[in-house]
C-alpha cells in the first residue's frame, strides 16, 4: 500500500476534504480525519510524512494532540487555525508544530510549503539511514570523524543526528539538527535571521518566531543554563552565533 504523505486533521469536513482532494489531485497522497480519536487510530495503522492539524477539534484540542503525536513521531506538524493571536501561534510552536498557517489559505501555496517540507523531511530521513548503516561497525577513531564538538564532552554526532555527552545520548527533531548544524558548521561568525530562512528553512514565508522557539528547545538541551546560553548566543536585531572553540571540530561530511 502506498504510503500516505500527508494527513490533515480538521473537524470542519468540507475544508479538510477539499484540501485532501486537491492534494490528491496534484499527486501529493493526502488523507484527512475529522476528531482526535481518529487521527490517534490512524496514526496507529499507516506511515505519515507531515501532519496539517487544526486547533480546534471538536471537544478535544489541536495542542493536546500535538503534544501526543511528539510523544511517538518526528514528521513535521503544521498548524493551521482561524485563531490568529500571537498566544496561539507561540502554544503552537512551543508544543512542537514546526508552522502555523491562518485560515483561510490558498491551496497552491498551501501545497507548495507542504512539498518543500517533505522533501527536506524525506531526505533527510534518507541520509540518516545512510549515515547509521555506514556508522555500523566504525572503530572509535572512525566515529569521531561524524561528531561536531561543542563543548567538552558534548557533540553533535552526524551519522546518528543525536546529541552525545559522556556517553549519554539525546534525540533532536529534524529541524533541531539541520538548525544547530548549520550553525556549528559555521561557528566564529554571525548568522542572520534571512540566512536561516534561506539556507535552514528554505521558506521565505518561515517567522523569526518559528526560529527562536528552535533555538530555545536546541539550548534546554545544550546549554548548562539555557537562560544565559554560552554556546549559541543571540546577537540582538541581527541573528545567532557560536563562538569557535579551541580545539578543532571534525566533521564526516
Amino acid at each position: 500500500m502506498e504510503q500516505t504523505k500527508v494527513l490533515m486533521i480538521d473537524d470542519d469536513e468540507l475544508i479538510a476534504r477539499s484540501t485532501s482532494e486537491y492534494f490528491n489531485i496534484v499527486g501529493v497522497k493526502t488523507a484527512y480525519v475529522t476528531s482526535y480519536d481518529a487521527a490517534v487510530d490512524f496514526l496507529e495503522k499507516q506511515e505519515v510524512s507531515l501532519l496539517l492539524l487544526d486547533i480546534n477539534l471538536g471537544d478535544k484540542s489541536g495542542f493536546d494532540l500535538c503534544k501526543k503525536v511528539r510523544e511517538n513521531y518526528d514528521m513535521p506538524i503544521f498548524f493551521i487555525s482561524a485563531r490568529t493571536s500571537d498566544d496561539d501561534i507561540l502554544i503552537a510552536l512551543n508544543i512542537g508544530g514546526d508552522d502555523y498557517i491562518k485560515k483561510p489559505y490558498t491551496l497552491n501555496v498551501l501545497l507548495a510549503k507542504v512539498k518543500a517540507v517533505l522533501d527536506r523531511y524525506e531526505k533527510a530521513k534518507e541520509a540518516s539511514k545512510k549515515l547509521q548503516e555506514s556508522s555500523r561497525g566504525l572503530s572509535e577513531t572512525d566515529r569521531k570523524d561524524t561528531r561536531l564538538r561543542i563543548r567538552d564532552g558534548l557533540y553533535l554526532d552526524t551519522a546518528t543526528r543525536k546529541l552525545t555527552d559522556r556517553g549519554k545520548t539525546e534525540e533532536l527533531r529534524a529541524m533541531e539538527y539541520k538548525l544547530l548544524y548549520y550553525l556549528l558548521e559555521n561557528a566564529g561568525r554571525v548568522i542572520t535571521k534571512d540566512e536561516l530562512f534561506d539556507h535552514v528553512w528554505k521558506d521565505e514565508n518561515t517567522c523569526e518566531g518559528t526560529i527562536a522557539v528552535h533555538i530555545r528547545h536546541i539550548r534546554e538541551k545544550i546549554e548548562s543554563d539555557p537562560k544565559d546560553p554560552k554556546i549559541i548566543k543571540t546577537v540582538y536585531g541581527v541573528g545567532y552565533m557560536v563562538e569557535k572553540t579551541s580545539d578543532e571540530m571534525d566533521t564526516g561530511y
